[in-house]
């Protein structure tokens, strides 16, 4: 028996769509046969990952849907797993563990579905040394809109024309296509949010897990000192995550972690493979070194992981239990305006929304999150208004308006917030020139042309 279509129609930030049928294709002839069908009766299609995503590229708003469930062949190798789509990252983690290999990419869902994270292009806490999803692939095996099957690899190019689109100077970038002349398959695909094509399967690169590990959650008296800390710390070779908690996130995270000092006005979530140096580090960044938490065990590494991904858990909680959608921002800045953008959130936070929005993430990427927590219609038009103000102000710095959770169908209009209309033109031209009669995603990134 098939699952109910409506278990299909929302994602993990509340926002919901509407679909005709529901097709779980258990295999690639299966998808073939109903793409074709789709581009022959001209039926919009939304590709459905595991629902973990938070821009509504997988909530469809008509047409059919179709979830790749079924597809979790998973096969582990001396550096490489053969995935498919389905495989949740957790699954891929614990597969590799036993040949002491990990998979880099770090999403803080990490329930998040293989095809959905190259879909989008993801990254997370990891990204700081790793970089993105589309680093670590080495294969895709895709069906297009029609019904085609194609296998690339990396080095495979594009075989007809791309133009060359900038990108924003900074760290992490997945608004829209990446687009430039001779470019691999690959790194198209990655990132086209199911408007390009379906992944079905990937070839993803394994790392070798380092022979040493240390993790820690630093505390800091000041806000300042946490930021100085920073941008010190960047530049060490061996840290493989900077991750920052500001103080309202703290406050927020009390709940479940109530050990957290009560002096601290914030926290820097780090991870590395040699702790020499690190106490030298400590007392120069003048942090509250007697009471942080530091380990090399991986029970509390993964406590501390548990920590950092308690936050958007709780976020998700508070919107969800007030009736609104998650209001986060997904923008990062060049890493020298880092501060600058930091201090613009929480100047204009504290002005419009006291008390009610927690700041973490990124920020050795120099993208932050802001959450906010609209507890009432007015605070959540408010919240709105400053999503849109923000996202101006990091374009304005020579960011980006999505760095690693895509802009899908809620944040599609920001698309031209960060691009010039001609840029925007040539990435609607290669999503015509693979999908003609433009079903793949219909509504993700672009307004479907009437014209």
């Amino acid at each position: 028996m098939l699952p109910a279509l409506e278990n299909y129609l929302s994602d993990a930030s509340g926002y919901k769509g509407h679909a005709e049928r529901l097709f779980t294709p258990e295999n690639e002839t299966e998808l073939s046969a109903v793409l074709a069908e789709a581009t022959a009766t001209r039926t919009p299609v939304t590709i459905s990952g595991a629902g973990t995503g938070l821009a509504g590229g997988r909530v469809a708003q008509g047409g059919w849907v179709i979830s790749m469930e079924r597809f979790r062949r998973l096969e582990i190798h001396s550096g490489r797993a053969i995935a498919g789509a389905a495989v949740p990252l957790l699954t891929l983690r614990d597969a590799a563990l036993p040949g002491k290999q990990f998979y880099a990419p770090d999403p803080t869902e990490i329930t998040a579905s293989v095809g959905g994270t190259i879909s989008t292009n993801a990254s997370g806490s990891r990204s700081f040394r790793f970089g993105s999803t589309r680093r670590h692939v080495q294969a895709l095996r895709v069906a297009f809109a029609d019904g085609r099957i194609a296998e690339f690899h990396k080095g495979d190019k594009v075989d007809f024309a791309v133009p060359f689109v900038p990108l924003p100077d900074t760290r992490k970038c997945t608004a829209g296509y990446r687009l430039e002349p001779h470019m691999d398959w690959i790194d198209l695909i990655c990132g086209s949010e199911g408007t390009l094509a379906v992944v079905m399967e990937a070839e993803l690169q394994l790392l070798p897990l380092p022979a040493e590990l240390f993790g820690g959650i630093v505390f800091f008296a000041s806000d300042e000192n946490a930021l100085d800390a920073v941008d010190s710390w960047r530049e060490t070779g061996n840290l493989r995550m900077l991750e920052y908690v500001g103080k309202s996130a703290l406050d927020f995270l009390r709940a479940r972690f109530p050990d957290i000092p009560r002096s601290a006005a914030a926290a820097l979530l780090i991870e590395g493979e040699e702790l020499e140096g690190w106490e030298e580090r400590l007392e120069a960044a003048h942090a509250m070194a007697e009471a942080s938490w530091f380990s090399t065990e991986p029970r509390d590494r993964e406590r501390f992981r548990k920590f950092r991904h308690s936050l958007p858990e709780l976020v998700i909680e508070f919107v969800t239990r007030h009736g609104f959608m998650k209001m986060g921002t997904d923008y990062a800045v060049p890493v020298g305006r880092n501060r600058d953008m930091l201090r613009y959130y929480q100047q204009r936070l504290e002005q419009e929304l006291p008390g009610n929005y927690v700041v973490y993430g990124h920020i050795g990427d120099a993208h932050v999150h802001v959450n906010m927590l609209p507890a009432s219609g007015a605070q959540a038009e408010t919240a709105t208004g400053l999503l849109k103000e923000f996202a101006a102000k990091a374009v304005e710095m020579g960011g980006t308006v999505s760095a690693e959770h895509g802009l899908g169908k809620r944040k599609a209009g920001m698309l031209a917030l960060q691009y010039a209309p001609e840029h925007v033109a040539a990435m609607m031209d290669v999503k015509r020139r693979l999908d003609p009669h433009w079903l793949l995603g219909r509504g993700n990134l672009f307004p479907f042309p009437t014209a």
